[in-house]
């Protein structure tokens, strides 16, 4: 009984996993040099899935956990922590190949029909159960209501299993066809069987018939003989997105793990360009903007170049409130990367930051070309509303603040900002348009609400 009341749970949990949107509970991190990295080290087994890199996007998401998938659409959401326990770029080429199986097998709407029909199965039996019950046939009611719930998991739960070996198959061919090595694709798989047997779960055991994936051991002994006769297999990885990799892990590293860990893993002593990168994250998390812009300071000696390495130092510049030092290094690698959005909107932040109206004019062309290049950046769209307010603009930053509400879901302020802006945009101009199409769409999804 012990057993069934578990099994009722987990598919209580598939379910969940199923229906609801996976990225709602987990803040996506955005980084200029990570975003380009990882649009770089996918580009050629996008195109060997025939879809088109412009399309495809590869998100990261603040998650410690070793996970990654698709929810709908052409997007791939990598936690940090698979990120963080990957041993080379490589390792992530093969996940992202993977990936991209299960969008161009369409699995997700798959996968939400085999769902629906799961829980019909369930609800089913819970319905014919509680007439047994209530006929006074207790022992049965339960029996029917437990046996229609184990057939929907088992159904489930096997028709995952199929669709993760499937997508495993398109991941072999799609790293061929880009002429990537499936050695990290296996490597990985190592890692994960790993962790299969910290906790227990090995082929036979009562855990391994509710896997959702096939066990590790068994996709490994499937794909080896394909991966190692492929003509890509002894092709060395790039050495260049190889180091990247270093460079953005630890970063990352110094972002979202605990600084002492960070400081503990990078020592002093380790003068890696990676080890100034996590330590310059970890000291300006915890409050050391002195030895923070000492690493920062460091990397720029070393590469005075590099637009990521100036980035950097703006930041914690701006961020120490030592706003017009920050201004140098960061219209530097804003024009170095030519004006890449998340770049931009840190320049256009820091120049509104001076409260000096003479930054005005050169804000407003950075924000606006920020936004022009990247709509779904709430922080662009506050920056860009408050420097339209300071120009008494009031419209447009009622516009900037509609745009921010609706990425962020706060559909009544979204709607209400943009019927304030189109009270004083000139009518039919590309700006009142724009407010009259938000209007419309937080219009259909206040009447959707209601309607649920």
């Amino acid at each position: 009984m012990l057993a069934m009341k578990r099994l009722v749970s987990m598919f209580a949990l598939l379910l969940l996993v199923c229906v609801a949107n996976p990225v709602v509970a987990q803040s996506i991190l955005r980084d200029a040099e990570s975003e380009a990295l990882l649009a770089d080290m996918s580009r050629d087994i996008i195109r060997a899935a025939n879809l088109s890199p412009a399309n495809v996007r590869i998100v990261v998401l603040n998650d410690p956990s070793i996970n990654a998938f698709v929810a709908g659409g052409q997007t791939v959401y990598i936690h940090s922590g698979l990120i963080d326990a990957a041993s080379n770029a490589n390792e992530v080429q093969g996940v992202i190949a993977h990936e991209l199986g299960h969008i161009t097998g369409g699995h997700v709407p798959l996968g939400d029909r085999m769902a629906r029909g799961a829980t019909g199965i369930t609800l089913l039996s819970l319905l014919l159960g509680a007439a047994a019950i209530a006929a006074g046939s207790a022992d049965a009611g339960i029996g029917l209501m437990q046996l229609g719930q184990r057939a929907a998991l088992g159904n489930y739960l096997a028709f995952s299993r199929a669709q993760e070996a499937t997508t495993d198959a398109a991941g072999v061919k799609f790293l061929s066809g880009a002429g990537v090595t499936g050695k990290g694709m296996l490597n990985f798989f190592k890692k994960l069987q790993q962790q299969e047997y910290r906790y227990g779960i090995r082929r036979g055991s009562e855990t391994s018939y509710v896997m959702s994936h096939p066990l590790s051991g068994e996709r490994i002994s499937t794909l080896t003989a394909d991966l190692q006769a492929d003509a890509a297999w002894n092709t060395p990885p790039d050495p260049a997105i190889e180091a990247r990799f270093l460079r953005v892990q630890a970063k990352l590293r110094g972002y979202v793990a605990d600084p002492k860990d960070t400081l503990r893993k990078y020592p002093e002593t380790d003068m890696t360009v990676p080890a100034h990168y996590a330590r310059a994250y970890a000291y300006h998390l915890s409050g050391y903007p002195q030895q923070a812009a000492a690493e920062a300071q460091a990397l720029v000696k070393a590469e005075p170049d590099n637009p990521y390495f100036l980035e950097l130092e703006g930041q914690i510049l701006l961020e120490s409130g030592k706003v017009s030092q920050a201004i140098p290094p960061l219209r530097a690698a804003t024009t170095r990367t030519n004006y890449q959005p998340l770049i931009a909107t840190t320049f256009g932040h820091a120049l509104l930051a001076t409260e000096d109206r003479a930054h005005l004019a050169e804000a407003e062309t950075v924000l606006r070309q920020s936004v022009a290049r990247d709509r779904e950046n709430p922080f662009a769209w506050y920056q860009l509303g408050m420097l339209y307010e300071r120009k008494g603009d009031s419209a447009r930053a009622a516009l900037a603040t509609a745009e921010r509400a609706s990425l962020t879901g706060d559909v009544g302020r979204a709607m209400a900002s943009a019927q304030a802006a189109m009270a004083g945009l000139p009518q039919g101009s590309s700006d009142w348009i724009r407010a009259q199409d938000i209007v419309m769409a937080s219009q259909g999804m206040m009447a959707d609400r209601k309607k649920k």
